[in-house]
């Protein structure tokens, strides 16, 4: 976090509201935000994961249109066995993972090693599904399984640094001196909007809450989701905000998300029809066809 690191000097660069008021531009820029390991990871994990969406999303299109299997973007097959790209993925990770706990690496070697297994992260958690239902899943409906586990990944590593940093106070406090009130508020700003984020179950906004902290104080004025602790506290029976909350995060929201999952990952293969006003759809199926069993023929 570093709060005071260009401010430290308060009396030669002004008065103590005006480096409050530094203090708040620099959080609206996200100047407070640190490009050390963890963000170098969720830039290899983001990187990976759109590059190989688009990868696997042009095979796909190419195969549905009847083009041949030809130059780099193919899939990978050894011996008739189709080759994931998950098995690349856990690979990088148990290399750059090894080496960064085995040697003692500079900063660009780090940074480096890093971003590589981030590369791993996304490679593997792009085919989450498959390996949690053992099954060749990528482009049916429970394949979708696999975009929402790259977006938790992506909000735990871009959060975990800075809730480290916000754990870590006791030297920025003791070298603040009497500026040390403002460590806290900037504490208080970050922590409390994430933790009403929380209640108001918003996990993704209470995360970024904490990375960019303008985020989060607009998650915590916002309306919290129906079924959350704090509609359940806050909000009436019949109150007006419950049923805003209700019309807001109703079946129109899931459907949005549904948009949104599909622009990234792909439209899934498989996608019941719905049967609702469409009973022409309906047809009723034949009876099955008795079959003789053990020479009887049970027509008889």
């Amino acid at each position: 976090m570093l709060l005071l690191a260009d401010g430290g000097d308060v009396g030669s660069g002004g008065t103590t509201w005006d480096f409050v008021w530094d203090v708040n531009v620099s959080v609206v820029k996200g100047e407070f935000i640190e490009f050390g390991a963890p963000m170098w990871i969720f830039l290899g994990i983001l990187g990976a994961f759109l590059v190989t969406r688009g990868i696997t999303r042009f095979i796909r299109y190419r195969a549905a249109s009847g083009g041949p299997a030809s130059g780099p973007l193919k899939d990978v097959t050894v011996r008739g066995v189709h080759i994931h790209h998950q098995v690349f993925g856990i690979v990088m990770m148990f290399v750059f993972g090894v080496l960064m706990v085995a040697i003692n690496p500079l900063d660009l070697q780090l940074n480096v090693f890093a971003v590589a297994f981030g590369v791993g992260v996304g490679l593997a958690f792009d085919e989450f599904a498959l390996w949690l239902h053992l099954d060749d899943v990528y482009w049916s409906q429970q394949g979708r399984k696999s975009i929402d586990a790259v977006a938790i990944v992506l909000l735990v590593t871009a959060s975990v640094r800075a809730l480290l940093d916000l754990l870590d106070l006791s030297e920025e406090s003791a070298a603040a001196g009497d500026l040390a009130w403002l460590i806290w508020l900037y504490v208080l700003a970050t922590v409390v909007p994430s933790v009403i984020c929380l209640l108001k179950g918003k996990i993704a906004t209470a995360a970024l809450g904490v990375v960019y902290q303008p985020i989060g104080m607009l998650g915590a004025l916002r309306l919290g989701k129906p079924g959350s602790f704090w509609a359940r506290h806050f909000y009436g029976p019949k109150s007006r905000r419950l049923i805003r909350a209700q019309r807001r995060f109703g079946p129109n929201y899931h459907a949005r998300l549904d948009r949104l999952r599909d622009l990234v990952g792909g439209v899934p293969t498989h996608r019941a029809r719905p049967m609702i006003n469409r009973p022409e759809e309906i047809e009723s199926e034949p009876p099955p066809i008795a079959r003789p069993v053990d020479g009887v023929d049970p027509s008889d």
